[in-house]
């Protein structure tokens, strides 16, 4: 058992749990050199931020043969009861997903809205798959996710992955 008043050594465990599963190389983390963040144009009080999320949608009758394995969006309000995450990789032994603001806080968002932290929320959030493909994430989810970002006048975006 980790000792508790420590950090949780996440890329060793992953390591270790990659080779358990009989994987000859470690796993590779994508890195970024170029990573376009910049800062805000404005003060976050001033500015619209959108939730993104790993997580998918339900309704199983609009999946596609790969499953959710591409950018959707829903609207904020109503917020979803519930959200997909059956797929994910997170550790089903230890947590669970039962609390859907775990993974996309839109009751904490509105809270910060109240308080003037944030000027709201945009009217959708955007579901982005988790990819091993790097290539897909940058050439298709990634400029996606963005056009949706635009389109809802978002001004910041908070990723939410499990």
């Amino acid at each position: 058992m980790d000792d508790p008043g420590q950090p949780v050594a996440y890329m060793e465990r992953t390591r270790a749990y990659y080779r358990a599963l009989g994987y000859k190389a470690d796993y590779v983390w994508a890195h970024h050199d170029d990573v376009p963040f910049t800062r805000l144009a404005k003060p976050l009080a001033a500015s619209r931020v959108a939730l993104l999320t790993t997580a998918s949608p339900l309704d199983a009758s609009n999946k596609d043969a790969k499953g959710w394995r591409h950018v959707w969006s829903a609207p904020v309000d109503p917020a979803p009861d519930k959200l997909d995450t059956h797929d994910l990789s997170w550790d089903k032994e230890t947590t669970h997903t039962n609390d859907r603001e775990s993974f996309l806080p839109l009751a904490a968002a509105r809270r910060l809205a109240a308080e003037g932290r944030i000027a709201g929320l945009t009217p959708r959030f955007h579901g982005v798959p988790t990819e091993y493909s790097i290539r897909k994430t940058r050439t298709q989810d990634a400029p996606d996710a963005l056009t949706r970002l635009h389109e809802d006048g978002a001004d910041a975006a908070i990723l939410c992955a499990l």
